[in-house]
């Protein structure tokens, strides 16, 4: 651009022209109607955060009260809240705690995305035929990683159970709950209670963190030599580690105060470390805390409880088996959901749709159990450097 005066001629930079988008998407969070969970996956603020980025969101009544969050909270956010499932499943990207029920699959529109816990090892064939049938893009978020290989949501859960689980034996370890009557972590002059943890990752890290915070004493069991090393490392202190063998393991369940089972199945379910005739052997009044008693537990006289009924006794033992433990603090716990997926439905939008993130990050595709997209696998195999078989043969586990 050239502008002239009166007594010089001179350049002036030409304004940048600047891509505008107008991709909205249409968010829905629907009431969670399992009993056990008081999740929910976006907080008011984020909500707020969403709209004022150019998103719609409809907040099915009731879907904060769990973690505190009101109607009115939603909607002074600018989410328009509604009094029907199915109109808050019917939109573009539905984000939900617990696996949706084949109802509610229903009322999802064709062609739309779910973000939720899909748990497919305890799911029957006809929930994948029916997000099938619907053409829908599901995302696994207990599987989803982020850009450095990380399972964001998974890490946050197990951070939240990992500090969480202390307080619960605490609970527990006290005589008004039935216990040892024993102060966790102990006082001056009285012996620190011994605290037993099997696994030595994320939960076993913030569990120990907290035990030694109240002067337990902590010893670590895993069968993986670097996950023991890394463990002292990020404790910065040195601590009781061991490999899983049954007679050592054996001996220190004998004089152990609390036990957590926070082993993560590598494939498939849980391996049985403490078993019957361990449990037997232990003091009356202690507690295992089965923190894997989702995949299966690790723990043989592990049974599955609720919050309702959190707690049996056995072999004179509190066993504590309650399979999600953050949703005790859920709105924390929700706090924490919502900073991971706030980002990601932001970047959503950005590109247009669920689809194009399936297209454009891998890190996403590693979510997606169930997807019918426009994108052809040619496409996607070319995108992530597989042959057309590689991904057919991923694409068929999936399902």
């Amino acid at each position: 651009m050239v502008e002239i005066s009166d007594t010089a001629v001179f350049t002036q930079e030409a304004k940048a022209k600047v891509k505008t988008r107008n991709n909205s998407l249409v968010i829905g969070i629907p009431l969670e109607r399992s009993a056990q969970e008081k999740r929910v996956v976006l907080t008011p603020d984020a909500v707020a955060l969403l709209i004022n980025n150019g998103q719609q969101v409809l907040v099915e009544s009731g879907a904060g009260n769990d973690s505190k969050f009101t109607d009115k909270d939603y909607s002074d956010a600018g989410a328009k809240v509604v009094y029907s499932p199915k109109e808050v499943f019917d939109a573009e990207v539905v984000l939900k705690v617990e696996p949706p029920s084949e109802e509610e699959i229903d009322y999802m529109r064709v062609g739309s995305c779910l973000i939720s816990a899909l748990q497919l090892g305890k799911q029957e064939a006809s929930f994948i035929h029916a997000l099938n049938a619907k053409k829908i893009t599901a995302v696994a978020f207990e599987n989803l990683e982020d850009k450095v290989g990380g399972m964001p949501v998974v890490r946050a859960m197990s951070e939240i159970a990992g500090s969480t689980v202390m307080l619960i034996a605490a609970e527990y370890l006290s005589s008004v709950s039935a216990g040892k009557g024993l102060l966790l972590g102990g006082i001056t002059g009285v012996p620190p209670t011994k605290v037993v943890i099997i696994g030595a990752g994320t939960v076993a890290e913030y569990a120990a963190r907290t035990g030694l915070g109240l002067g337990a004493n902590i010893k670590v069991f895993d069968n993986h030599l670097y996950k023991l090393r890394r463990i002292k490392q990020l404790l910065g202190q040195q601590i009781y580690t061991s490999t899983i063998d049954n007679y050592t393991l054996a001996e220190e369940l004998k004089s152990a105060d609390v036990v957590i089972g926070a082993l993560r199945a590598e494939k498939g379910r849980n391996m049985i470390v403490i078993t019957e005739e361990m449990v037997a052997g232990m003091n009356p009044g202690s507690i295992i805390i089965d923190v894997s008693i989702d995949q299966g537990g690790c723990v043989e006289t592990a049974s599955m409880t609720s919050h309702d009924n959190p707690v049996y006794v056995k072999h004179d033992v509190i066993h504590y088996c309650v399979p999600n433990i953050a949703s005790r603090v859920a709105r924390t716990a929700s706090f924490s959901l919502s900073n991971i997926f706030t980002p990601i439905i932001l970047q959503m939008a950005d590109l247009g749709g669920a689809e194009e993130m399936v297209f454009n990050y891998k890190w996403f595709m590693k979510g997606v159990y169930t997807y019918r997209g426009s994108l052809t696998n040619a496409h996607l195999a070319r995108k992530f450097g597989m042959t057309h078989k590689e991904l057919q043969l991923l694409l068929a586990a999936r399902f």
